[in-house]
Parts: structure tokens; C-alpha cells; sequence
């Protein structure tokens, strides 16, 4: 059995000092941070997490049919031990409360041909909306120590879960080695890499200069690009 209450109180660092639901929120015509609208974003969450919220909060509900357009392409998706919920909005957001899926959002844990976790990556579907995956640097230690510290203990007590990862890492190996493009890695030691999709070669990053993507990238190219 998992304490979700002593995870949620170890993993309560936010991903930076910034918030970066301000950030993006203005790129989206719902003027909602992306990784809180359920048209782009829907948390799910571990049965016994479910649990623990039903008998903490009514911030959560479970994801209803007509709330999105997808929910029977998502229903498919998720692992058989998880669920789709949904909460009151973000204005509503009780911090101590957000899932798991909303406290790591955008990154996962990933895991490499041998079935080792290395580190964090990120979902890259969400490279053209996510602000902080245009902005890496932004990202601070505790964070990762957190998400690490708290992956280590999911994946260890949910087998199932570690596949998943491991499938999903898979995937994202051959989209990126298709497309001819390197991995980055917020690697459990501390350090940032390039990760090769083709062989799995991690080549550590000196000096960060990260990829911006969406609207991120054509914003940086404007005179003033910190006043957007």
C-alpha cells in the first residue's frame, strides 16, 4: 500500500520559481494554462490516490463521457489500475491536492533500452504548448530530486507502471530517431544530456541551450522577448 498523503508532502516543490501557467495560458484561446485544461490535458490517477482524494478534497471528480471529445480513446489508453478524473477548474486548484500526473507534469520517467530509470524526459505532444519544455533551464534541482525520489517508489511498487514508461520511452526513441532528433534528459545525477534514440548514447550538456518550440519560438525572435 502506498502513503499518498507522505508523497504529496514530499513531492510539493513546483517544476520553478516561476509559474508557468501564466506563461502559457495566453496561448491558449481558453486563456487556461494548457496542463489544466482538460481539452489538451486529462489527469489520471492511481486507484489508491483516488482513494486518498475522495477522502481529502471534492476538488476531483471522475472524467464524465461529455466532458471531452476523446474519453473513449482515452478510456482505452490509460492502465487498467488508473483513472480519468477532472477537477472544479484552476482557479479552484488546491496545491496540496494536485495528482501526481499534475505535480510531474510535463515530464516522465525515462527509461532506457535496459529498463533503467535514468531520469526525466518530457511528453513531446505537448512541445507546442507546454512552456516549460521551451524553457528547461527553468526547471529547478528540487523538483527533479522530488519527481526522481518519488518515480523511484511508483514504479518499484507498481510493476505495471514501470512497463508503461518503458513502452512509452520506446516510442519516443523511434519518433525522435525518425525525426532525427536527439532526446534531452533531466538525468537523476544532476545533469542534462542528449540522448541518441538510436543506440541510447548520452552525451552530457556543459553548457544548456534548449530547443524552444510553438509559440515560444517565434516569440523569442521578437526585440523584447521577456516583456511577452
Amino acid at each position: 500500500m502506498i502513503d499518498f498523503s507522505q508523497i504529496y508532502q514530499n513531492f510539493y516543490t513546483p517544476v520553478s520559481v516561476l509559474d508557468c501557467g501564466e506563461k502559457c495560458a495566453p496561448y491558449n484561446e481558453r486563456a487556461v494554462p494548457f496542463c489544466c485544461d482538460i481539452q489538451h490535458t486529462v489527469p489520471t490517477v492511481y486507484d489508491e490516490e483516488w482513494d486518498y482524494l475522495k477522502s481529502n478534497t471534492d476538488l476531483w471528480h471522475e472524467l464524465k463521457e461529455d466532458e471531452v471529445i476523446n474519453f473513449d480513446s482515452l478510456q482505452k489508453d490509460i492502465p487498467s489500475e488508473q483513472i480519468l478524473v477532472a477537477c472544479k477548474g484552476h482557479h479552484f486548484c488546491q496545491r496540496k491536492y494536485r495528482a501526481i500526473t499534475c505535480r510531474s507534469f510535463p515530464f516522465f520517467p525515462y527509461i532506457n533500452h535496459k529498463g533503467e530509470f535514468l531520469g526525466l524526459s518530457y511528453y513531446w505532444e505537448y512541445e507546442d504548448r507546454c512552456w516549460i519544455i521551451s524553457n528547461l533551464n527553468a526547471v529547478t534541482q528540487v523538483f527533479i530530486n522530488s519527481a526522481v525520489t518519488t518515480f523511484d517508489l511508483l514504479l518499484r511498487k507498481n510493476p505495471s507502471e514501470l512497463e508503461s514508461f518503458r513502452f512509452y520511452s520506446t516510442a519516443m526513441r523511434k519518433e525522435f530517431e525518425r525525426n532525427q532528433r536527439a532526446i534531452t534528459l533531466l538525468h537523476r545525477n544532476e545533469y542534462y544530456y542528449k540522448i541518441s534514440p538510436k543506440n541510447g548514447r548520452l552525451r552530457k550538456i556543459t553548457n544548456p541551450k534548449f530547443q524552444k518550440f510553438g509559440p515560444y519560438k517565434v516569440v523569442q525572435g521578437l526585440p523584447f522577448p521577456d516583456e511577452i
